[in-house]
This record gives C-alpha cells, structure tokens and sequence, in this order.
C-alpha cells in the first residue's frame, strides 16, 4: 500500500465488464429478505478466504485547497482518482461526475465540510476492469468526536463500491430509483485514534474489501444486528478484538441517488465473548450494551484494537442482562436441517428389503389425514421462505493467513 495523493479523471477507455460478470461463477446465491436467519460456513484453510491482494491497494487524495492546482504528494505517485473531480470547482461540475459517486461524496462533505481532501485507498485495477477488490474507493476522515458524549476522536472509514456508482451496468444492475442502489449500503468503520497518530492506518480498509467480496461472491446483504465471526485480530495483531457486529452509521444518513437508496452500515469490532453473547441472545442487544461502556465503544461505537476487557469483565451486571434477555426473548437466530423423503405407504411392500417395509415395523401407526395436512403445510411455508439456494464457500484470490469469517443474519 502507498501512501499518496493522486489526481485523475472518472473515464477508461478500456470496456468494462458487464454487470454481475465478475461475480457469475463465484456466486449464484442471492440475497433474501432480512429477519431470516442464515450462516456462512467459516473457512478451513487460508486458501478458501477471499483474501485482500495488498498490492492492488493504494492510498491517495490531494492537497491545497478544494478546486485549486493540487501537485502530487512526495510520498509516492498514485494513479488517476475520481474522488477528485468531486470537489466541486466550478459550474456545473457535478453533471460531469458519477452520479451515485457524487451523491455519496456529498453526504461525507455534510458531516465533513472542513475535509475535501480526505486521503484514500483506491484500488489500482478496478473490480469492473477485472480487479479483485470490489470497493473502488475508501475514505479516510478525522473525525474530532463528541467530548459531550464522551466520544473520543477518532478516524472515520467510508466505502465506495458496495452501491451503484455509476449506473451503467458495469458492476450492479440497475433496478430503480425507489429500490436499493446496487446492494443498497455502503459500510463505514470507526477507529480510535491513537495518540501523535497522525495519519490513518490502512488495515481497516483491507477488512472493509474482505467484507465486500463476501457480500460479491454470495450476493449476500448485510443488516444491521448481523454478526461476523472473523477468528482472528482484526488488525492482525495480539489484540482481543476478532470479530464484528454490524450497525447503521449513527452520523451518516441514508441518501437517495439516481440508482437507488444508499444506506451506511458500520462495522463494530468485537470479543470472542460478546460475539458469544450477541448468537446465544441477539446482536441488537448486545449493540446496546456496547454503548453503555464508554471503553467499548461508546454511543458511536467507536473501535479501540487496544481495549484489553469485554463488556462483562468491565461491568459484571451486564452478564446478568444477557442472561435475562435469552431466558425471556432466546436467540433470534435458528436453522434447521433435514432430509426428508416421502414413501407411499398405500402400496404393500414389495420385499422384506423394501423401506416401506421396515418403516411398518418399525412404525406401525400411521399419521392421521389432519396431522399429515399439518406437516405438509409447514413443509410449504419453509420451502416457500428458502428458496435460495445455500452460500457457497469463500474463495480466495491469494492465501492469507488462516483465518474464519461467520456471517449470521437475525431472524
């Protein structure tokens, strides 16, 4: 990754790939209604997570003033960048920008008018171009936090590629304006900024391009409350922080482009524990928990990779909490597995050997005409709400570290 700031056009000249074709093959899974419960088996080796290929990443942006001559940094040389011609510099700037791009940046320039340079990581070769990485862009923002609320400063991570950028098929299809804009969210991630930290670090962006090519390969969406155990540190340290939750960006407010809404998903990290908690009761609740405690996160839920206590260790009666909300709601989340076979029990067994046989011995009373009725119906209430077929296995584009990822949706 280098660390830069680049100017450039949105335009190629080469022909971008069609939409959905970089994920046809991959995937053939999509993405049902929210409030169904679902899980994505976790990796058994390195080799089947898709993982982040550090040198098609790069940061950059630009200095000087928003529309002014902006020279390249010194730090390294960076490729074209789209994010700059959305500083708006002129009359009529905005009709020569992406659109769902455009709409997007200026939600960030709202909350973060004083920042219209923010550095970011962009990937070098496009996902629609053949790259690997999803998110065409990452910004990166210091966010000073709310001292009132006890939120300290922090910085404030933001994907561009989940959502339609562009509206011409070369990465989502498109749908309408009244649905959701590509896969309808963009996701965001909040960090505690070390102290004499003076740039942000990049990792966050790696994790939000894991998270990205999951949500590609499965067509799967993300929702708030769903939980992702990841198994390892986050920043691929000692740290205890290894899994996450998701929440809605309690800053950035959901934004109707030309392609559809787009909505901020922010990613939450997490303890083995808390994860623990949030499947054996519910990620909403646990989410409530974590903003009580200031050291875990806070009312924004701001990320601290050094927090060394779990919510329960900090405050022993939040276990206590837990434990009442899974007495009085369970878990909101559940699945089932079966095989199940239907035999005509009307015809007589043809052998000993025959199944219909051995199921009379073994099971001599037959169903009733309103019990069988019953089962039938529920059978077809199920089959009617799953019809999708199951999440395939996470591929990789090159071996990382053996790591695991679990994404499981509230039901």
């Amino acid at each position: 990754t280098v660390v830069g700031r680049g100017r450039g056009t949105v335009g190629t000249s080469e022909r971008p790939l069609t939409a959905r074709a970089r994920r046809r093959g991959a995937a053939s899974a999509s993405a049902d209604s929210r409030g169904r419960g679902r899980q994505v088996p976790a990796p058994h080796s390195a080799s089947e997570w898709p993982a982040l290929s550090q040198p098609t990443l790069q940061a950059s942006s630009t200095h000087g003033p928003a529309g002014g001559d902006r020279p390249p940094c010194e730090l390294g040389a960076s490729p074209p960048d789209p994010m700059e011609e959305l500083r708006p510099s002129g009359p009529g700037i905005a009709a020569l920008l992406p659109p769902g791009l455009h709409a997007i940046y200026q939600e960030c320039k709202r909350l973060y008018s004083d920042q219209p340079n923010p550095l970011q990581v962009t990937a070098i070769v496009k996902y629609w171009l053949g790259g690997p990485d999803p998110l065409d862009y990452i910004s990166m923002y210091r966010n000073p936090g709310s001292p009132a609320q006890d939120v300290p400063e922090h910085w404030h991570y933001v994907s561009f590629g989940l959502s339609d950028l562009y509206g011409d098929n070369r990465v989502h299809e498109f749908t309408g304006v009244e649905g959701p804009s590509g896969f309808g969210f963009e996701l965001t991630f909040r960090l505690r900024r070390e102290t004499g930290e003076t740039a942000p670090p990049t990792w966050p962006a790696e994790l939000m391009q894991g998270l990205a090519r999951y949500v590609f390969q499965s067509e799967n969406t993300l929702c708030s409350g769903d939980h992702v155990s990841w198994h390892s540190p986050l920043d691929n340290s000692e740290s205890r922080i290894q899994h996450m939750l998701l929440t809605e960006d309690p800053q950035l407010q959901p934004v109707r482009t030309p392609f559809g809404t787009v909505a901020f998903l922010q990613i939450v990290g997490i303890c083995t524990e808390e994860l623990q908690a949030a499947q054996q009761w519910n990620g909403q609740g646990i989410l409530e928990l974590l903003r009580t405690v200031p050291v875990a996160g806070g009312s924004w839920l701001i990320t601290d990779m050094r927090r060394g206590e779990t919510i329960f260790e900090s405050d022993p009666h939040l276990q206590e909490r837990v434990d009442k909300g899974i007495a009085t709601d369970g878990s909101n989340l559940s699945g089932v597995s079966a095989k199940c076979a239907w035999v005509d029990l009307s015809r007589p067994p043809e052998d000993e050997e025959d199944s219909r046989s051995i199921y009379l011995e073994m099971h001599p009373r037959r169903l009733s005409d309103k019990d069988t009725e019953q089962i039938r119906e529920v059978l077809r209430r199920g089959l009617e709400m799953n019809t999708k077929p199951i999440l395939p296995p996470i591929s990789s584009q090159k071996p990382q570290q053996q790591i695991g990822m679990n994404h499981d949706r509230a039901q």
